[in-house]
């Protein structure tokens, strides 16, 4: 397992009449996070997708605990939770600014072939990076 924390302050504009974080920006911060965490371990998805790598969601859930409110510093934490093979898969806990769990999620990813379209298997420079952390 190898989780990152990322900090995201809520926008006025990510939030509903209620003045809570709206359920529809959830997934955008599943994906910020998923991002740094996959720069932290040194293949950032830019450059993924420059060498012919692309990574389309194939799952997600949600399951909202606690409101998030405008203005909160909240720390995504994005977890992978198992060795990548032909599938990434990545665990989320959202933070609220008492440092409560607000919202737990995961997605399901894929690598693919930008050029076939066609699914492949984790690409070896990952899969290295990768037994590092989970078989060290």
């Amino acid at each position: 397992m190898y989780s990152h924390d990322t900090q995201i302050r809520v926008r006025y504009g990510e939030t509903d009449q209620m003045g809570y974080l709206h359920h529809s920006n959830y997934p955008r911060y599943f994906e910020v996070a998923r991002v740094e965490c996959m720069r932290s371990l040194g293949f950032p998805y830019g450059e993924l997708e420059r060498s012919g790598i692309l990574m389309p969601v194939l799952n997600m859930e949600c399951k909202f605990l606690k409101p998030i409110y405008y203005d909160e510093m909240v720390v995504v934490r994005a977890i992978i939770t198992q060795m990548p093979d032909a599938r990434m898969k990545l665990a989320y806990k959202v933070y609220n600014s008492q440092a409560n769990v607000a919202c737990e999620g995961r997605t399901d990813l894929c690598f693919v072939d930008a050029t076939t379209r066609k699914p492949m298997r984790c690409p070896a420079h990952i899969a290295h990076i990768m037994r590092a952390v989970f078989m060290p």
